[in-house]
């Protein structure tokens, strides 16, 4: 008999994601040109396509964390949205990116598969709820600060909301100043959430 739980699946555009079956979400930080976007975004089709994994192409329209206020940000809440929908429509991927403000996340919704939560903003309960009630899948990037234990809190915010398609990422934990690593015991902890789990290396690497 299989004794194995059942490993939840949530629904991302075109995509069941999870199930203990792989899948990424792959692209540049934050959009810099159109032309830069579709290229990418058709090379990570390619390499997905060939290893028979999902794809959902992530790129961001607007990082309004950065350490510098004269550091690259992108091309803006309108832009950006103009580019994302271009990209999907003519690589034909599925689509995340990042949401800061609760009145961004409607609009965005009509052009992106999933909705984004930077892990600075991951209890911001107003953007949360806004994000859970456009229906659009929401993916909760949890901050360096949080334990993982609590993280079940957060995805509260939105299935409370009525969405259930929530994924969880692991960033890293803050370790010092300027230091991030990840504590590969949390995953049990952020699986208990009953999402799918992603796993964002590229910080604590």
């Amino acid at each position: 008999m299989n004794t194995q739980p059942q490993r939840p699946i949530i629904n991302a555009g075109d995509h069941a994601l999870g199930g203990g079956t792989m899948f990424a979400l792959a692209g540049p930080c934050v959009l810099e040109s159109l032309d830069l976007a579709i290229a990418i975004a058709d090379e990570v089709k390619d390499i997905c396509s060939a290893l028979e994994i999902p794809l959902v192409f992530k790129a961001s329209f607007d990082k309004a964390n950065r350490t510098s206020a004269g550091a690259g940000r992108g091309p803006g809440f309108e832009r950006g949205l103009e580019w994302l929908s271009e990209v999907r429509e003519r690589v034909g991927v599925s689509v995340v990116t990042d949401v800061h403000l609760p009145e961004h996340c409607a609009q965005a919704a009509e052009v992106v598969d999933i909705l984004q939560i930077p892990a600075f903003l991951c209890r911001q309960t107003d953007l949360l709820v806004a994000a859970a009630e456009t229906s659009c899948a929401v993916n909760v990037k949890k901050g360096q600060f949080l334990p993982p234990w609590d993280a079940k809190h957060v995805v509260g915010k939105v299935t409370s909301a009525g969405n259930p398609n929530v994924l969880i990422t692991e960033r890293g934990s803050s370790f010092g100043y300027g230091r991030l690593v990840v504590d590969m015991a949390g995953f049990r902890d952020l699986a208990e959430t009953g999402c799918p789990v992603v796993f964002d290396a590229t910080h604590s690497v």
